[in-house]
């Protein structure tokens, strides 16, 4: 798609609107276009960790057959198992999603549910992909490692309602 590595940071909040949508934040947006093909297309699915979804463009799928290959070479190399075909089950359940030009978006059902998202969404950029989270499931993660997530979804929920 776009020959480089696309990478998401920084933070965005957005709460429901009309029709239930979402609004992708602008810098969010161009990067998930870019990673797209110029398409404003987004992959949703559940973290496989963390009590939320996870976003980005179609170049990151592009990668998963490599990163499958990597994560199955580490596994041999230090003598863990490794299901190939449920690795693949995870990294491809992924929900395709169009979005307007002001960035709006659905989030189906059954993936808000499983994200917990109700009536706002905190953004957060992690790299290759960025985090989409409950404000109230992420104000409940314990562990200092949290601290400016939490931080900045509050900061920026308090900055809307001004």
């Amino acid at each position: 798609m776009t020959g480089k590595p696309v990478i998401y940071s920084g933070q965005g909040f957005s709460p429901k609107g009309d029709k239930d949508r979402f609004v992708l934040p602008a810098a969010f947006r161009k990067a998930v276009t870019e990673s797209s093909g110029g398409k404003g297309l987004l992959l949703i699915s559940k973290h496989d960790k963390w009590d939320c979804l996870i976003g980005y463009g179609l170049s990151r799928r592009d990668g998963f057959e490599a990163q499958i290959d990597r994560e199955e070479e580490m596994a041999a190399r230090t003598g863990q198992m490794f299901d190939r075909d449920m690795r693949s089950f995870q990294l491809y359940d992924c929900a395709e999603i169009s979005f307007d030009g002001s960035g709006r978006f659905i989030i189906p059902a059954h993936l808000r549910a499983l994200g917990g998202l109700t009536d706002a969404i905190y953004i957060q950029g992690a790299g290759a992909f960025f985090t989409l989270w409950s404000p109230e499931i992420l104000a409940r993660q314990e562990g200092p490692q949290w601290a400016s997530a939490k931080a900045a979804c509050a900061s920026l929920i308090e900055g809307g309602r001004k």
